[in-house]
């Protein structure tokens, strides 16, 4: 089994495996290319995206600058990803429909080795990370590897989410921790009563 083999399946890779340079490379490059593109140019912004990540969805416009590391992603329609976002994406990272994904997140799937040498080393692995549809993630929120967070559920800003989330409640802290369901606001009655 090689390597990137072994990354896809969620097993123990060595990273430093010179035949992830030019994957690595596509992905600066790719960065380079959006963050560069004028906001105006939806079009081409969205063209590349097209061509980089697994699966974007309509009306999907990432605010530069964005890093991306390898385009194993796949995002929903409608989704709001704003300025300064990460995504560390050995493991597949996938984003639902109509998402608010707040200034300066990062998500990432790699989990280096606790033990030094095995660090130094380059020895990993990646777990997938799942945002389901209708999340709110505040700014400055940080998903670890593995992590799924369900669906309607709110991550206050500055999070650390460690650990699941179910759906549709309100969570924060570091480490993230579930404060409370989410109830429905009240409709904004607009007649002219």
């Amino acid at each position: 089994m090689t390597d990137m083999e072994k990354m896809a399946a969620g097993e123990v890779y060595w990273g430093f495996n010179p035949d992830f340079g030019p994957l690595l490379d596509k992905g600066q490059d790719f960065c380079f290319q959006y963050n560069q593109t004028s906001p105006s140019d939806r079009e081409h912004k969205h063209h590349l995206l097209e061509g980089f990540l697994r699966k974007v969805g309509r009306n999907v416009l990432p605010n530069s600058p964005i890093n991306i590391d390898l385009g194993n992603m796949e995002i929903g329609d409608d989704t709001i990803i704003n300025f300064n976002f990460v995504a560390l994406d050995e493991a597949l990272i996938k984003i639902g429909n109509n998402c608010f994904i707040g200034p300066n997140c990062s998500i990432y799937t790699v989990v280096h080795s606790l033990t030094v040498e095995e660090r130094n080393q380059g020895y990993m692995y990646a777990k997938p990370v799942t945002i389901n549809n209708n999340c709110w993630l505040g700014g400055s929120v940080t998903v670890l590897p593995g992590v799924t967070i369900g669906e309607g559920s709110v991550i206050g800003a500055g999070s650390v989410v460690t650990k699941d989330i179910p759906a549709g409640v309100l969570a924060y802290g570091n480490p993230c921790k579930v404060i409370r369901q989410i109830k429905e606001m009240p409709k904004n009655d607009k007649s002219d009563k």
